[in-house]
């Protein structure tokens, strides 16, 4: 962003007048300016969801909508195909995870956690992670799926989720 040289005599041409001095140009070039924000800003369009926290999990697909947000991390359970249980990314085993649950709730505001199970587990498992998840202190459970799935009403899956949400 230099400043360049503006010469006055209309390209080196002498005319009988007296040869001004070049004076420098007074305005700041601003397009490089630009084009270094707009490429950062594609850059942070692409790398924001990938900077999501989860384990790969084949969720099952569902009719429901996305819950609203809120101001603290949420806090998620995870069941992977293999029987894992990991609170965010922490593997944790079956026995120690109501004592673990405790220690985070007391640490937390809100009662709220997210479970995500991997569509092939059984349903009985799910339950007792659910079950473990209220003795814990969470007595609010949003289960994640992903969206696209059956309606169970006949509908196509695209008509179920009201637009605008």
């Amino acid at each position: 962003m230099g400043a360049a040289i503006q010469q006055k005599d209309g390209g080196g041409r002498r005319r009988g007048r007296r040869r001004s001095r070049a004076r420098p140009m007074a305005e700041i070039n601003v397009t490089p300016f630009v084009d270094v924000m707009l490429v950062l800003l594609i850059i942070f369009m692409v790398a924001a969801p990938l900077m999501t926290v989860g384990v790969p999990v084949e969720l099952p697909k569902t009719a429901a909508g996305a819950l609203p947000g809120e101001e603290e991390e949420p806090l998620t359970v995870t069941m992977t195909a293999a029987g894992e249980i990991q609170i965010q990314t922490t593997p944790v085993a079956r026995e120690d995870l109501v004592a673990r649950l405790r220690a985070i709730a007391s640490e937390r505001t809100s009662d709220r956690v997210y479970l995500r199970a991997d569509g092939a587990i059984a349903y009985s498992d799910v339950m007792q992670v659910m079950g473990a998840l209220n003795a814990g202190g969470f007595a609010n459970v949003g289960l994640v799926t992903d969206t696209g799935g059956p309606a169970l009403d006949g509908r196509p899956a695209s008509a179920t989720v009201p637009q605008g949400e």
